[in-house]
């Protein structure tokens, strides 16, 4: 860790090699992150290029109190959120109607199980308005008073796109688990 606090502090003084060492340390799991949210590989690559200028620009805040990655990861995702606001500048509103719910009990025991893969790439065929107060609250914990700051929505529409996201979801792994099912008779 103090070989990271050295970088840090050398980065801190402008430092390009240490600030080529910090990307390569970090760049991995935060274009992960960036995947996460963005439409595709591209714009997450955009958005971790511009996260990274910022972190670059902003290091010298960092006080040596906390987790630095996750002190990283928060301008990444706050990169994110403000290259989603750009693209949407309309108040965001529900692209689709509600899918009615399903409460019949399903025996669980015997569904099969989802890789990792295949949940990521669920989680991106949501509608971007979808993905994003889905992500924000599920995977990085923000609240839905966060989530309505951040994106200038109420917190309302944070609410009801994450319940939308949510039915989205449980629709699609439905689907998957009857395709499954299916494939095996």
């Amino acid at each position: 860790m103090t070989d990271l606090n050295h970088i840090i502090k050398e980065c801190q003084k402008g430092k390009r090699k240490a600030q080529k060492e910090l990307y390569e340390a970090f760049s991995g799991k935060m274009y992960g992150v960036c995947l996460q949210y963005c439409k595709d590989r591209a714009e997450a690559e955009d958005c971790l290029q511009e996260g990274f200028i910022k972190i670059f620009t902003k290091i010298h805040l960092f006080r040596f109190e906390g987790s630095f990655e996750g002190w990283i990861r928060r301008i990444i995702v706050n990169t994110v959120i403000e290259s989603f606001r750009k693209k949407q500048p309309t108040i965001l509103v529900d692209e689709f109607p509600l899918v009615p719910s399903d409460d019949t009990e399903q025996d669980s025991s015997n569904d099969p199980m989802f890789s990792q893969q295949e949940l990521f790439d669920m989680i991106q065929n949501l509608p971007p308005k979808y993905r994003m107060v889905f992500n924000l609250y599920a995977l990085d914990g923000y609240t839905h008073v966060e989530i309505a700051n951040a994106l200038n929505i109420s917190i309302g529409t944070s609410k009801s796109n994450l319940s939308r996201a949510r039915q989205c979801l449980k629709k699609e792994i439905e689907a998957r688990l009857t395709d499954k099912k299916q494939a095996v008779c």
